[in-house]
């Protein structure tokens, strides 16, 4: 994957467009409320930790480490949220989606769903991928549900996983979906974003 290369995916409900630090103001708009963040590894719902996350995606981005894109909603025209690629492995075919978060008002609005249909079309399409991991705190119980909705299978939980906000360590439970599953998912979960011809 090109790290480099400025990747944009749209679909008739959501644009994904790189994330720049340009993007602030537009994401202040969305990004102050604390609840969006409880399950987060690191916060931004105040000017200084919007701030210090976007220059970590940035400088993830610059590292390699991280593909981080800005959320439009198409039917606002809105700056909506952020989500990312990475743990990118070409030999293995294999990459993560996260980072991810919208703002209170797109929840529950079929964004994030048309999101995950575009980056994981791009990832079993032009990225050429066997397998795609999505993964989210063990507390966090409506991502976990939007994650089964969705049609990604629950492989387990990783224990005392990653250092998260307050000092505490989170347990992560890790889904996938894998490329023989794509076709059908693409036909039921995701139909409503495939382009008719």
């Amino acid at each position: 994957m090109d790290f480099s290369a400025p990747i944009v995916l749209e679909n008739r409900r959501a644009r994904l467009r790189p994330l720049e630090l340009t993007d602030f103001e537009a994401l202040k708009a969305v990004a102050m409320d604390a609840d969006i963040w409880k399950y987060t590894l690191t916060r931004g719902d105040d000017a200084v930790s919007l701030a210090a996350y976007l220059r970590q995606a940035i400088e993830g981005r610059e590292q390699g480490l991280r593909y981080p894109f800005a959320i439009i909603d198409r039917e606002t025209g809105e700056l909506a949220g952020s989500t990312s690629y990475y743990n990118v492995s070409e030999s293995n075919q294999s990459l993560s989606i996260g980072y991810t978060w919208v703002g209170t008002k797109f929840q529950r609005s079929g964004l994030n769903r048309a999101c995950k249909h575009l980056l994981l079309s791009h990832a079993f399409g032009a990225l050429n991928c066997e397998r795609v991991e999505l993964e989210t705190d063990s507390r966090n119980h409506k991502s976990r549900t939007a994650m089964a909705r969705m049609g990604a299978t629950e492989e387990g939980l990783l224990r005392s996983h990653r250092p998260t906000q307050g000092g505490i360590r989170r347990d992560t439970v890790i889904f996938s979906i894998i490329r023989p599953e794509w076709p059908a998912l693409r036909q039921s979960v995701f139909q409503k974003f495939e382009v008719r011809g």
